[in-house]
């Protein structure tokens, strides 16, 4: 059997204007009631507490949802996981979460896919905000937080994870996908830690 040892990585920090990027802390995944939920009161507490630190700091906050506003949106996806088919615009599980310390200048950024750079203005307003580099949270893990911090290098931002900020369904998708995205595409890092590397 072959052994392979993983390779050298760089620890980037932030950079002198980061962005944190709220990934889908919506009640359709907050809620253990909807299909697509589970039960993240841990995962609000630390969101609620970067978003705070970012509104103090007068650093950008990006929130999304996931919103299908026709049939053919998104379809191959929806016939893949047919819960989302709940995440229609009157619905209550596009909301956000209650608890989150919304402010008016948070910018709500609507998506259709994992990512929440694919198809959509986020990259036009990270760079009108001049944002050098994302932390991006919420939920899930595997699923959509992974997609945006993945696109978020490729879109050429240093990324950090906040670990107690991201959550999953699945607890061992949710540990192995830390760890992929620590070794290749992100600094997985603690709440604590990042609040203290903002300015």
């Amino acid at each position: 059997m072959t052994t392979t040892t993983a390779l050298h990585r760089e620890t980037l920090g932030l950079g002198d204007r980061p962005a944190l990027v709220v990934v889908d802390i919506v009640n359709g995944f907050t809620d253990p009631e909807c299909p697509l939920g589970s039960s993240a009161d841990s995962v609000v507490t630390a969101n609620i507490a970067l978003m705070k630190a970012f509104h103090q700091r007068g650093l950008p906050v990006f929130l999304t949802t996931v919103i299908f506003r026709h049939e053919q949106e998104a379809r191959v996806f929806r016939d893949r996981l047919p819960a989302l088919n709940l995440l229609t615009p009157e619905s209550p599980w596009v909301a956000f979460d209650a608890r989150l310390p919304i402010a008016e200048s948070d910018i709500v950024i609507e998506k259709t896919h994992a990512s929440s750079f694919h198809g959509t203005n986020l990259g036009a307003q990270l760079a009108e905000v001049n944002a050098d580099s994302l932390v991006v949270t919420g939920l899930t893990t595997s699923g959509c937080v992974r997609a945006t911090v993945v696109d978020g290098l490729q879109n050429g931002y240093r990324v950090a994870v906040p670990r107690e900020a991201v959550g999953d369904r699945d607890p061992a998708a949710h540990d192995a996908n830390l760890y992929d995205m620590n070794a290749k595409y992100a600094d997985v890092i603690s709440v604590e830690e990042v609040i203290a590397q903002l300015l």
